[in-house]
């Protein structure tokens, strides 16, 4: 079992390496987020690099990500489960390079973790448009 901390930290991971590469871009969000909303102010942001190594090396073992799905469900309490596909989304589009995989791993997020498909919509759209550039 993993803490909801750890499991809102794999969900942006398996979003970043979901087209083999973790941009820049993509881990400064992610920092960022940790450093800043609320969820994670109980949270040692020093744990951060580990977290997000577990999960990594979890992405390397065979049926690895639907062992990542199963303990960040597991982890996260319903109203928690939003906001996991809230970050998951704010990380697909950091990098300004949403792809076919980042879309795929969102979609397989969405149904693990149950998110209702318009309240989705709505949350991708949010994160397309606080993401945009001129």
């Amino acid at each position: 079992m993993i803490s909801h901390h750890a499991a809102l930290v794999y969900t942006m991971v398996l979003v970043s390496a979901a087209d083999q590469e973790m941009s820049d871009a993509e881990l400064r969000a992610i920092g960022e987020i940790v450093g800043f909303l609320p969820v994670f102010r109980d949270y040692d942001p020093e744990l951060l690099p580990k977290t997000a190594a577990a999960c990594a090396e979890m992405l390397d073992l065979e049926d690895g990500l639907e062992k990542a799905f199963a303990l960040i469900k597991a982890a996260l309490p319903a109203r928690l489960r939003e906001t996991a596909y809230a970050l998951g989304c704010d990380v697909a589009v950091a990098d300004g390079e949403m792809n076919q995989e980042k879309l795929r791993v969102l979609e397989l997020i969405r149904h693990r973790l149950e998110v209702d498909r318009l309240i989705a919509a709505a949350i991708e759209r949010g994160a397309t448009a606080r993401f945009r550039t001129a």
